[in-house]
């Protein structure tokens, strides 16, 4: 029974991984670089693509929302006037606690591919199923908020492995908090050293410019497509 069950796990992420591979051959025929932005539920994803989404010079932005119910974080974003697109997995998909890569080819013809150079996919809040499940994305980024304590990269180490980029965001909450930004930054390096980090505050813009200097790196540019 248990060989069972794992056969059919692993029969799931290979039905998911051919279909990623699709939507990566669109992303790429598209010319769009695509983004996998994860977290736990309130690290402050959404705040910080407000930071960024309207301003990359020369980068056409366009956002893949997802979340279980509702259009709260696809509004705010939406206000910005870059094109989002709304994939809740609450209807039709279960109620899912992530995106995978069939919801994302479901939504392709919804996406404006042809106007944007960067989609930034902002994933279902959760430290686990995000990690398992690709895409079709070029790049992974996680958020840790440092009010989820310096232990989550030990208790959820493949969400940390699984990424190209970590950010440690709500600096600002330090002064008010009983934590060890040294030891966070430490537990990363165990379960993925040599990852690039992000130290900021999407409150306060602290350390924000590195965070647009990375997309900026990865992204296309509008003039060398052209």
């Amino acid at each position: 029974m248990h060989r069972t069950k794992v056969r059919i796990v692993e029969d799931a992420l290979d039905a998911n991984n051919t279909i990623a591979s699709a939507n990566r051959a669109d992303f790429d025929r598209a010319g769009v670089t695509v983004v996998n932005f994860m977290s736990a539920p309130g690290a402050g994803k959404t705040t910080l693509l407000e930071r960024v989404a309207a301003d990359l010079p020369g980068v056409r932005v366009g956002v893949l929302e997802g979340d279980v119910e509702g259009s709260i974080d696809a509004d705010r974003l939406a206000s910005l006037h870059v094109p989002v697109t709304q994939l809740n997995t609450g209807a039709g998909f279960g109620g899912e606690c992530h995106l995978d890569a069939n919801m994302v080819r479901l939504a392709i013809p919804a996406l404006p591919l042809d106007e944007i150079d960067l989609l930034l996919v902002e994933n279902v809040g959760n430290l686990v199923c995000p990690a398992e499940f690709r895409i079709g994305e070029d790049a992974r980024v996680m958020v840790s908020a440092v009010t989820e304590g310096e232990d989550k990269p030990l208790k959820y180490p493949l969400m940390f492995r699984a990424c190209e980029l970590v950010i440690v965001n709500k600096i600002d909450l330090l002064p008010h908090l009983d934590f060890d930004l040294d030891k966070l930054l430490y537990n990363i390096d165990v379960v993925h050293p040599d990852v690039e980090t992000i130290v900021l505050s999407a409150r306060t813009g602290e350390g924000v410019e590195a965070w647009r200097e990375w997309l900026l790196r990865i992204a296309p540019r509008e003039e060398a497509i052209a």
